[in-house]
């Protein structure tokens, strides 16, 4: 397995982007040159380089974001070839209808008709053989081997998340307790021996990785084989670390303080920091100026559905816990606090008005919050800001509550495309553990792919409150 901001990512998925990239490339060439099958003077201007790079870039990544979301490269619960095939026909056919609409925006990209049906012909079959293919090499692939060293919640915890991912290939050979023990197993987990004799369990089971789980290590950590074996090429990690790779977020009910301090990452440059500012201003005037027609379509549906102002405003803390004025399409009714007070907006809330559950769920209630960027007081990504009556009790209950104050909060973030709705304190506890990982791991690539996964979210619907 590999990491990619500091996430497991299935090799295997990796090698299907690529595989499959090249495989659209090379069907434009096919096809171009299958086009202009007697015409070499033809197919030598069509595939000039100062046009046909850029034609092809587009079709390369309309037709790879297509793929990824019909969930063609998430292999959790891999889907039989069958279903597969099914999924790339539908892909290539939503590939089709976008790369019109672009092609109707910007003319210059467009492919002819000609090539283009024969390329994404020629991806359709390649891309077929080559998953019915690689789905029996995967068969013959051996599956890399974890022992935990603990034996307590931690560990087993470890396990299972590890249970959740067979996307990754890797097999739990069991855990090994810390000190002698008489247990078999613990939760379903085997226990296969003692720390003493790690060296020996990990010759025997064939081990190519340790997760060191022990909640107490004092005297407890074999630290001196621990080293022999990290020098013979055996991965050895934290359990903290680990299930923050597996999970995507960092778990604050066993991280200790010095994780923080010093594990890698919470790295912000000047140069990340002036560009992420700069691309949030941009990015903002460009929302607003594009969604202009869809925000007066949406004021006229607010007006006609209820009575009451069209915006919402609200105050929010933000970057080193200044205060500011959120701005929001109103999707409730105009005295939902009235008599209630301040409390958290449930998944079923009778306070949201018809107009209301349609913005929530394709997240147009937050187009407003452009203005935001614009005036620095959000960022296009990163924790969604909260209201400070909530603020106080929280970083009362929750340690680290403040350190997402370090940063401007988020149109979208993290927590909000891996975590469903909040709606309690526990929800907000488990979206600062996302939150942590977005901090540690914060970079304009992490950014990017954030809001790849908002725009699923947003076209289909999934996740919106």
């Amino acid at each position: 397995m590999v990491q990619v901001l500091n996430r497991y990512i299935a090799p295997k998925a990796l090698l299907l982007v690529a595989i499959e990239g090249f495989l659209v490339v090379f069907s434009l060439m096919f096809a171009a040159k299958l086009r202009f099958w007697q015409d070499p003077e033809g197919f030598a201007r069509y595939t000039e380089p100062s046009s046909f790079v850029l034609q092809a870039l587009t079709v390369l990544i309309t037709l790879v974001m297509c793929f990824y979301y019909n969930d063609l490269y998430d292999l959790r619960g891999f889907r039989i070839l069958r279903e597969q095939l099914l999924s790339v026909g539908q892909a290539l056919g939503a590939g089709c209808i976008l790369l019109a609409a672009i092609y109707f925006l910007i003319p210059g990209l467009l492919v002819s008709r000609g090539v283009l049906f024969i390329a994404i012909g020629t991806v359709f079959s390649a891309v077929s053989l080559t998953r019915a293919g690689l789905s029996r090499v995967w068969r013959l692939t051996g599956e890399s081997k974890v022992l935990i060293l603990g034996d307590g919640n931690l560990a087993v915890t470890v396990a299972q998340e590890f249970s959740k991912r067979d996307d990754l290939d890797i097999r739990v050979v069991g855990l090994v307790a810390p000190g002698e023990t008489n247990s078999v197993e613990i939760f379903g987990h085997p226990i296969v021996g003692s720390a003493s004799h790690l060296p020996e369990l990990v010759r025997e089971h064939g081990i190519s990785r340790i997760v060191v789980a022990i909640e107490d290590r004092r005297g407890a950590l074999p630290s001196r084989d621990l080293v022999r074996l990290r020098v013979q090429g055996i991965e050895v990690e934290e359990a903290d670390s680990t299930l923050a790779a597996l999970t995507g977020r960092i778990w604050l009910a066993s991280v200790r303080p010095s994780w923080f301090v010093f594990s890698g990452g919470f790295k912000r440059s000047t140069v990340t920091v002036v560009l992420k500012r700069a691309i949030d201003l941009a990015s903002g005037i460009l929302g607003l100026a594009l969604s202009a027609p869809l925000m007066v379509l949406v004021a006229i549906a607010i007006r006609l559905d209820s009575k009451g102002p069209i915006f919402y405003r609200q105050i929010r803390v933000g970057l080193a816990d200044r205060e500011f004025e959120i701005l929001k399409f109103r999707s409730m009714c105009t005295e939902a606090e009235a008599d209630s007070g301040p409390q958290w907006s449930q998944l079923a809330d009778d306070r949201i008005t018809r107009v209301g559950r349609f913005l929530r769920k394709y997240r147009l209630d937050e187009l407003p919050q452009f203005i935001n960027m614009i005036r620095g007081e959000m960022s296009l990504v990163g924790p969604r800001p909260e209201r400070p009556v909530f603020v106080d009790q929280l970083r009362e209950e929750i340690l680290f509550y403040d350190e997402r104050h370090s940063v401007r909060p988020g149109v979208t973030g993290w927590a909000q495309v891996e975590y469903k709705y909040g709606s309690s304190r526990e929800d907000a506890y488990r979206k600062l553990e996302y939150d942590m990982f977005y901090l540690k791991n914060m970079s304009l690539f992490f950014d990017a792919a954030i809001l790849i996964r908002t725009v699923r979210i947003v076209l289909f619907g999934h996740g919106g409150r």
